[in-house]
């Protein structure tokens, strides 16, 4: 039996807790303060961690010196059609490796898993020549397809462990009623799924959000560019542009908060409801 906490045992683990969120926020907040402050005032001294007049400059002028916008909106219809496709095709080949046994199943499993291992930048060469004969080259397009293929293999791991702890005496009560094994995976196993349904496309969504060496290597025009290609921009050989890669970065960040505080709540239900045939 464990005891009772003591208030000395309390006071420590609260005052951790507390130095650990200090010391994960404190990023975010002073990015935030870099780009509410006006340029000039960014390497005053001494360090002002509130800034004494807020400023908007560097937000126009992240617009101004730069396409931002349709920076950011490359990537936001990229990250989404990607994770969306590839948590679909994902989920179809997790339900067929967790409900079906056949010969290469393990090997299929091994070789998800060993790609995991390679790192990216190995396959940019032989990519670039095939996303060139393919004309895919600086193309939203070829850069989505690349992304869905590099998010499947993790992400079906991920989603056969979820299709695993589902019983198969639920999906069989369903088969029983009437309903074929595709109604049944669509119309019952999916509900009880949502959790990590949503976790993949959380997972998928945010690597390819900011994923950079693909998206340097495969867009070369301002027009097909995406935000890690942006703000790596803002990086020179003898400058860094800290005020609007501060205001940049803001931008980036808010989206994957954004899906974050509003899938948390259906994480949350998914995981406390359940599939009860009655």
């Amino acid at each position: 039996m464990i005891g009772k906490e003591t208030a000395a045992g309390r006071a420590v683990r609260i005052v951790f807790l507390v130095l650990w969120l200090a010391f994960t926020v404190f990023p975010l907040y002073w990015i935030l303060v870099t780009s509410l402050k006006a340029p000039g005032d960014i390497f005053s001294f001494p360090l002002a961690y509130w800034p004494e007049h807020f400023s908007l400059e560097n937000y126009r002028e992240l617009f101004n010196k730069a396409d931002f916008g349709t920076y950011l909106t490359n990537s936001l219809i990229v990250a989404t059609v990607a994770g969306a496709v590839a948590t679909a095709i994902s989920m179809l080949s997790a339900y067929v490796l967790a409900r079906f046994e056949f010969r290469t199943k393990s090997a299929l499993l091994t070789a998800a898993l060993v790609t995991q291992m390679i790192p990216a930048f190995i396959a940019l060469g032989p990519l670039y020549l095939l996303m060139t004969d393919l004309k895919l080259v600086d193309n939203r397009l070829g850069l989505i397809l690349v992304y869905i293929a590099v998010c499947i293999p993790f992400c079906t791991v991920m989603l056969r462990g979820f299709f695993e702890n589902i019983p198969d005496a639920l999906e069989e009560a369903a088969m029983i009623d009437g309903l074929s094994r595709f109604s049944a995976l669509f119309r019952v196993l999916l509900p009880v799924m949502r959790p990590g349904i949503v976790a993949a496309f959380i997972f998928n969504f945010v690597n390819c959000w900011n994923e950079l060496f693909l998206s340097v290597t495969l867009m070369n025009s301002d027009a097909n560019k995406t935000i890690p290609t942006a703000l790596n921009g803002f990086i020179s050989s003898f400058n860094i542009d800290w005020g609007s890669m501060s205001a940049a970065a803001v931008f980036t960040i808010l989206p994957t908060m954004v899906l974050f505080a509003f899938a948390s709540r259906h994480i949350v239900q998914g995981l406390t409801s359940g599939a009860v045939k009655g």
